[in-house]
């Protein structure tokens, strides 16, 4: 059986030969693609060797760091949810990015190793202070609500404890008005009967 592309007209066009060209050409392309990504992740790999130590320093109980290279495209050094590296359009300049509520900013771009290093060290400690802080400050505001809530009970207590006295009084002093309007009752009726008393006599 003969080939048909060999005895094909010249100038014809065939589409299993474009179909192959654009296979082949996506073949390479895909390697490039694989192999920048590589080269990115490679550099993101140094960066996270240069900075292991710092890593390990920070406390245990701090979850909010991530300290991680993630796949993908493209692949990124995560230092905690907001910030990460990411390699520029050069392959060889570093970019730490932050998500903020403005926006994404650029915190720092260059092709030194350890200037990304030392930036990134000082964003760390930052974070951690702000964190130190944060936790002080909630631990402040406890204690303030806290006495202030031993304050009005003391102050509830001290209040019951003078209006008990003035109850006190006021009861004793119903009782004497009690007795003041008794006597001064039964003095009218003494009254009463010596006055009947007299006149009985006097007529008689």
């Amino acid at each position: 059986m003969s080939d048909t592309t060999d005895n094909r007209p010249e100038g014809t066009r065939s589409l299993r030969d474009a179909l192959r060209e654009v296979r082949t050409a996506e073949t390479e392309r895909s390697d490039v693609v694989v192999e920048l990504r590589d080269a990115e992740r490679a550099r993101l790999e140094l960066l996270a060797d240069e900075l292991r130590g710092v890593f390990a320093e920070v406390p245990s109980e701090d979850e909010q760091f991530v300290f991680t290279v993630a796949a993908g495209t493209p692949p990124r050094l995560w230092i905690d949810m907001t910030a990460f590296v990411v390699m520029g359009r050069d392959r060889r300049t570093y970019r730490l990015l932050k998500d903020t509520r403005l926006g994404r900013t650029v915190i720092l771009e260059t092709a030194k190793l350890d200037d990304m290093a030392d930036t990134i060290t000082h964003y760390v400690a930052e974070r951690i202070i702000e964190r130190e802080r944060a936790m002080e400050g909630d631990w402040l505001i406890k204690r303030v609500m806290r006495d202030e809530t031993t304050r009005l009970q003391q102050a509830r207590e001290t209040a019951a404890a003078l209006a008990q006295p003035r109850v006190e009084r006021r009861r004793g002093d119903t009782r004497n008005l009690g007795w003041v309007v008794a006597a001064f009752l039964a003095g009218i009726l003494i009254g009463a009967v010596v006055l009947l008393g007299y006149a009985w006599v006097a007529v008689g």
